[in-house]
């Protein structure tokens, strides 16, 4: 499994996984405009819709569905990676996905436009890991975290994970040239 070269002591790890897989994930939101919701975030445990803070189309998909099979056996050697890299991690109590998964588009001139972490609720205490995949390529649409100074380019079957706590605040790279799907979520304590 190609591995992305990133410093270690950012504690972000990346890996391409299998290629068609992104391929059936497009496919997967595409065939489901009738469960297509206009994306939202999390604030003062609130769940809020303002295309000034993000602008995406989402689909959230049951982790059963059989079209995450292929994904989830490759998210599941991306933090096998991840675990052996920082191997400390093993020590803490179990952990999985253990929500539903979420894809999401972001049309040209869209995306997770203000900094923010995975972690900053009641609502989000449980998250331990954030995995996300750039299920496409999209020239200057790849996300920039704040305090590690770095900026990850969208490849597709690039798929990064990292902590989920505010160390990593991070926000999406705004491309008004190309659109832009991923697929993220969380590795959530049990």
């Amino acid at each position: 499994m190609k591995e992305l070269n990133i410093n270690l002591n950012t504690f972000i790890h990346g890996n391409f996984i299998n290629l068609k897989v992104c391929d059936n994930l497009i496919d997967t939101f595409n065939k489901s405009k009738k469960d297509q919701v206009p994306g939202g975030f999390t604030k003062d445990d609130k769940y809020l819709v303002d295309k000034e803070w993000k602008d995406s189309t989402d689909l959230e998909i049951d982790l059963h569905d059989v079209s995450l099979t292929e994904y989830k056996n490759e998210l599941s050697k991306v933090l096998k990676n991840y675990c052996n890299k920082y191997i400390h991690i093993n020590s803490l109590d179990y952990f999985t996905v253990t929500k539903k998964m979420i894809i999401q588009y972001y049309k040209k001139g869209g995306g997770f436009k203000k900094w923010h972490s995975e972690r900053g609720s009641k609502l989000s205490q449980d998250r331990v890991l954030v995995f996300m995949t750039f299920l496409n390529n999209c020239k200057n649409g790849g996300t920039e975290f704040k305090y590690q100074n770095l900026t990850v380019p969208a490849e597709k079957g690039l798929t990064l994970i990292w902590p989920a706590e505010w160390t990593h605040t991070h926000k999406g790279q705004i491309s008004n040239e190309e659109e832009k799907y991923i697929i993220t979520g969380w590795f959530n304590f049990i």
